[in-house]
């Protein structure tokens, strides 16, 4: 089994790092084989909401001059996935939003690419704002219809300078148990010992008629 976390923040060894390390600890000593994709020191533009995602049904966006599509793909094939960002404004950093609104919104126009993942955010705080950057990264795991797994915690990792979010136990200790929670989840996952839900074809409604 293997976990993609996908790390927003620009600085590749930063506090939303040291978070994601925390959590593939646990995940390694279970036998999960980890990876992480840093997006978040990359040019990559937002979705222009064009469509052809969901009209080529190739399971890759438009915008081809970035590596967005094999990043999707290595995501495709993943069995759980990790989103991390550090909170900007009180918000997820803006690289990873542009990657998610197109990652997730080709997942779900090609029939739920990420469907039925495990899946689990976390974030890197210095201050405030960390929670409202988690609720936000959250929407995209709950929107792809992924298994979530809890913590003894909001998943925040406090810290200002790298490493610093070291130093926050409570923090640390959210990471880890979410880490044994998220294996946990995999090793269920993986045993079939239930059927999973099938899919059902989504429904469009407009409040403007």
């Amino acid at each position: 089994m293997k976990v993609i976390a996908i790390n927003g923040s620009p600085k590749e060894k930063g506090n939303t790092f040291t978070a994601i390390d925390a959590v593939f600890g646990e995940l390694r000593n279970e036998g999960i084989e980890c990876e992480i994709i840093h997006v978040g020191d990359k040019a990559v533009r937002g979705c222009i909401g064009c469509g052809q995602c969901r009209k080529n049904r190739d399971g890759k966006c438009a915008l081809k001059d970035d590596g967005v599509n094999g990043w999707i793909e290595r995501m495709r094939v993943a069995d759980g996935l990790l989103l991390g960002s550090p909170v900007y404004f009180s918000a997820i950093a803006g690289t990873m939003k542009c990657f998610l609104d197109r990652a997730f919104y080709v997942a779900g126009s090609n029939g739920g690419l990420f469907r039925h993942k495990v899946g689990a955010s976390v974030v890197a705080d210095r201050r405030a704002g960390g929670v409202a950057a988690f609720d936000q990264l959250n929407h995209y795991v709950t929107y792809a219809e992924m298994f979530m797994p809890g913590s003894c915690y909001w998943n925040v990792a406090f810290g200002g300078a790298a490493g610093e979010a070291l130093q926050d136990e409570e923090g640390m200790q959210a990471m880890r148990v979410l880490g044994r929670n998220m294996a946990w989840l995999l090793r269920t996952k993986e045993s079939g010992s239930l059927a999973l839900p099938e899919a059902e074809k989504k429904a469009y409604f407009s409040y403007i008629r």
